[in-house]
Order: C-alpha cells, then structure tokens, then sequence
C-alpha cells in the first residue's frame, strides 16, 4: 500500500515528534507520524517536566488538559549530603505560573498531543510501524519519505521533508548515515523503580548522598515513587555482585520509610530498570530532506529533567524553520541546518551545566565533599546561582510557540 504523500513525516510519536506535529498542522502542514509503539499505554522513564516546558505546552494549548488526567507539582529541588541538606532550591521563587516541576506521567501528555492533532485533517498517525529505510531522489540522493513496516506489510511514506524525532537509539539517523558522537562524560548509570508512596506527595526531587551510591527519590503519578539508585557508569555487574539485597539496603540507608516496601516490591532484577547514562550528539542535524531533533540529534543525562524540556523546545523552534523552508521549497541542508545553527548553542550550555551537576552532586571523594556544601551555597545564594538556576530551568526565554506562521504553498493531501 502508497501513502499519496505528505508535506512533513514524523519519525517518532514521543514529546518532540507529537509536538512538532501539532505546530506543524496548525500552520496548515499535512503531517503523518510513523511509531513503532502500537500505543501510549507503556511504561515511560521521562516525566518530569522543567517551567520552560511547561511554558511551551502551556503555549501550544495542551498542559491544561494533559494536568487534567493527573500529575504532581513538585516545588523544591533538595541535595541532601548525610544528615545535611546542603541545597534546598525553591521553584516558587521564578516567575508564574511555571513557577514549579510537573511530575506527569508521559503518556497523559502523548495522550493530549494526539488528540489535539487528530482534530486537523492533514493528520495521519501509523502506529505500530518501524522505519526500515528511507526514501531518496534519484538526482541528488535527498530524503523525500521513509518504507516502514507493519505486521509483515510495507508502507510508503512519500514526503516533502522527513524529520528524525525517534530517541537516542534513532533509527532515522542510522538510516541517514550520519555519526552520533557519544561522549562518556558522566560517572553514573541510574538503576530505575518505583514503589507506593509513603504518605502524601512530598512536593519534592531529593537527591540523597548518605552512601557510596547516590539516590534520587521524586513523587509519581499515581501514589507512587519513583527512585533512581546510580551506580558507577559502565560498572554495573560490579556493583550489584551483592544482588538485590545491595539495592534494598541502600534504599534502607538513604530512604528507611520506603524499606519496608523496597524488600516487598525489589525481589528480582525484573523489577529493576538500567539506563545507560551517557552524553551524544550527530555530526549534524539536517541533511537534504532531513531533519533530526529531541535525543535523535542530543542525548542528555536525566540528571536535571532535561530531557522532554529540551523535546518540545527544539520543536518549537524547528517549527518556523521547516514551514519557511517548505514556503520556499528548499528542504536542502543549508536550508534546515538552520535549526542547529539556532539550537546548538542552548544544547551545548546545557550539556556543560549537566556534567558539572553529575561531578558536583555525585562525586565521591574529600575534595568533592568538602566542596559541594559551599558550590551549594554559591548557586543558591548569588546572582550567579540566580541565573543558571533561570537557564536550567526556563530555558531559552527567546524560544516560544509561533502561531503566525502559515504554510502559504498547497498542502499535501495525506488521504
């Protein structure tokens, strides 16, 4: 089976895809999204969302209905070092009304993005298909759509511009032949669960250092909470030769309200989830017909919230970029190579302030432990810390959704 073509096919159904997909549909843009995943209803590992994000669903229209299905707003940032809490940020101190974190289960985001995107005609969604090659001219090699498959069937997906929205292992980006950088810069993996909360909702992120390996504790939608218990990077099996009971008993030191219940619910590596924590960036971010943003084009650690923050913020800015090229009908890579031009010196400030939270909050050692209380104090309580607190956590302030941007050529069918 054809598709008769669209103007922008989307790889990747998550926070940049579907909301790229939504500015692009409101600029009069036929837009088909290819996701492997047959739905939302799946276990996600991001859901913390940072005021910028916030800011830029706010924007677009969809916070409202995505807090609607359930989340917790999460006030303070702690750094507690043994018995000390030796940073306390408060985000009711920035500006309203994203004066706080959002803890929101993904898919009530997802959820909300697609549903104000099937409200546009121009709107096609194939769930459940895996890209398996791309689609280029025969004069000059340029991406102009993507095969995927189905259940042992073939899809053709013709386009004017593909854009590579598919995560950190992106499919899209290896089918492009472009090289993803990685860069072991952090010093810790993070092994994920969750457990039943212990009472109300704490309102907070702690990140706690009463052991050889930190832990990071945060409210979850719903009744729950989730722990990330980081172990050197890479060094995993050597970490955990002591099995489970080795993840119990530094849950117990650090959290012993929530001992009871990590001996109940952590009875087996099953119940653990490994993420591999490492930096990356593509060579480059756009080739003729193509376009790569979200972690298909930067991997980030989790370290900071960052990553749906920076996903829908590189598609509010992608989002000009991609309908003045599709206007001029040049989808070359000068032409939408623009977007890194615009967006990589935001990406590369955040990263640098990322390693410097790894070393600075996660560090074992003298040094690192006399240190971190006074870095603490710097950032809280100066006008430095004042701003890179607003940079970490609004982001860009130039960045924002652009609703008078209108596709001017005829659009594509899509049916």
């Amino acid at each position: 089976m054809d598709d008769p073509g669209t103007d922008v096919c989307v790889v990747g159904g998550g926070p940049a895809g579907l909301t790229l997909a939504l500015l692009l549909l409101r600029s009069g843009a036929a837009v088909t999204v290819v996701e492997k995943a047959r739905s939302t209803d799946r276990e996600y590992r991001g859901e913390i969302l940072q005021p910028g994000g916030l800011r830029i669903l706010d924007q677009l229209g969809v916070l409202a209905g995505a807090r609607r299905r359930g989340g917790y707003e999460l006030t303070r940032f702690q750094l507690v070092d043994g018995d000390r809490v030796v940073m306390d940020m408060d985000y009711r101190r920035l500006p309203a009304p994203h004066n706080h974190l959002l803890s929101i289960p993904q898919r009530h985001v997802l959820t909300e993005l697609l549903q104000r995107c099937a409200e546009h005609d121009g709107f096609r969604y194939l769930a459940g298909h895996r890209v398996s090659a791309l689609i280029r001219t025969a004069a000059t090699g340029g991406v102009r759509g993507v095969v995927a498959e189905h259940d042992g069937s073939r899809v053709t997906v013709p386009a004017r511009c593909v854009v590579g929205a598919d995560g950190r292992y992106s499919k899209t980006r290896r089918l492009a032949g472009i090289p993803n950088d990685r860069q072991e810069v952090f010093d810790q993996d993070v092994l994920w669960f969750r457990l039943p909360a212990a009472g109300l909702p704490t309102g907070r992120v702690r990140i706690f250092r009463s052991g050889a390996e930190p832990l990071l504790a945060y409210d979850s939608y719903p009744d729950s909470v989730q722990i990330g218990w980081t172990v050197p990077h890479g060094r995993y099996r050597e970490v955990t030769g002591g099995g489970v009971a080795q993840v119990r008993a530094a849950v117990a030191r650090c959290l012993p309200e929530y001992a009871d219940a990590v001996a109940r619910r952590v009875r087996a590596w099953s119940d653990l989830t490994l993420l591999d924590v490492f930096g990356a960036r593509a060579r480059r971010w756009a080739d003729d017909g193509l376009l790569l943003i979200g972690d298909a084009a930067h991997t980030h650690s989790p370290l900071g919230a960052q990553g749906i923050n920076l996903a829908v913020q590189d598609a509010a800015v992608a989002h000009p970029i991609l309908v003045a090229a599709l206007n001029d009908r040049d989808v070359g890579a000068d032409r939408l190579g623009e977007f890194e031009r615009r967006r990589g010196r935001d990406i590369d400030a955040v990263m640098r302030f990322q390693v410097m939270q790894s070393k600075g909050m996660f560090a074992a050692g003298g040094l690192a432990g006399f240190l971190r209380p006074k870095v603490a104090g710097l950032l809280m309580h100066t006008p430095v810390g004042a701003r890179v607190t607003r940079h970490v956590t609004l982001g860009n302030p130039r960045v924002r959704v652009r609703p008078d941007v209108r596709l001017d050529v005829q659009p594509a069918t899509n049916r």
